[in-house]
């Protein structure tokens, strides 16, 4: 080692030494995705075998792409593949221009109190579990009791089964989410909107702008960056439709619109313990993940100057 490499490396441990706590605060994610993210990677392999749980990973005999082929033949792949996409970007279409118009409406409030009362109320119930989720839908949505069909059973009409109706179910789906998570995802446009020059609006009302005219030429063009980045994000985990929410939510009745990836795979992988199975579908989620936002980010590269790469 040179004397120049040695005083480099001197240097570096000086400013790790330097920076100490903030290493340490890295040290707890860097752990979880070592554990959780990483040392996975090894297991994936139980993908192209037949694997037997006695015999290990290393021991379980290779069965090549068997676990795929069965899943893409399996008669259930299409209905998997048509309701996981629908949801997920029906959640990505609804859900992104409700956060986008709260944060506007948030940031263009002129009472602080009523601003930050709203802001509160709305990202809760991100904090809140599915399972107190379906509680609270439950209430609200029951047939017999519920709120909303005490409503429609006082205007002379018919108590509707939303949770186990097929037309109503996939609407429940997305617009709960949209209710859970609206608040907690529109504070990154805040955080947009609040780097934008007051001096812009200002210009603009001084020529006479309206409220519509300023939002549509100043705010959405100024947070346009920011937007195309959440999608962005968001389409790399488009076969990702919520399992917690739909496990919570679905039933018997409406498996045919209910039923995605994720809760096939637990109940063919944790239930029948088809573990190979299970792994296999992981990874084709992950490569059409891959492809999906190395493709997205092309195209934003081509539309704007935001791109991740």
């Amino acid at each position: 080692m040179t004397k120049q490499e040695r005083a480099g490396k001197g240097k570096l441990w000086q400013e790790i030494k330097h920076h100490k706590s903030i290493y340490v605060i890295l040290l707890i994610p860097s752990v979880y995705y070592i554990i959780f993210k990483y040392f996975p990677i090894w297991n994936g392999q139980i993908a192209f075998k037949d694997f037997n749980a006695l015999e290990g990973v290393s021991g379980s005999p290779w069965c090549g792409m068997k676990n795929f082929v069965d899943f893409f033949h399996s008669f259930y792949f299409w209905e998997l593949l048509r309701n996981t996409v629908f949801y997920s970007f029906g959640k990505l279409f609804v859900s992104v221009p409700l956060s986008i118009l709260l944060a506007i409406v948030l940031y263009e409030s002129q009472r602080k109190w009523l601003r930050s009362f709203v802001q509160t109320l709305t990202y809760l119930p991100h904090f809140l579990s599915w399972v107190i989720m379906y509680g609270i839908l439950l209430v609200l949505l029951a047939p017999g009791d519920g709120v909303v069909n005490d409503i429609i059973k006082a205007c002379g009409g018919q108590p509707v089964g939303f949770l186990t109706d097929t037309k109503a179910f996939p609407w429940i789906v997305i617009l709960s989410d949209a209710w859970k998570e609206m608040g907690w995802s529109a504070i990154i446009f805040i955080a947009a909107l609040m780097a934008i020059d007051p001096a812009l609006y200002e210009a603009a009302m001084v020529e006479g702008a309206s409220a519509m005219q300023r939002t549509w030429n100043i705010t959405l063009p100024s947070i346009r960056p920011v937007i195309f980045m959440v999608v962005l994000l968001k389409l790399g985990t488009i076969l990702d439709a919520g399992f917690d929410q739909m496990f919570m939510l679905y039933s018997v009745p409406v498996y045919s619109v209910a039923d995605i990836i994720d809760t096939w795979v637990y109940r063919q992988g944790l239930l029948e313990f088809q573990f190979s199975l299970a792994t296999a579908v992981g990874i084709f989620k992950g490569i059409i993940g891959l492809l999906l936002i190395t493709f997205s980010n092309q195209l934003v590269k081509r539309v704007s100057d935001s791109s991740l790469l």
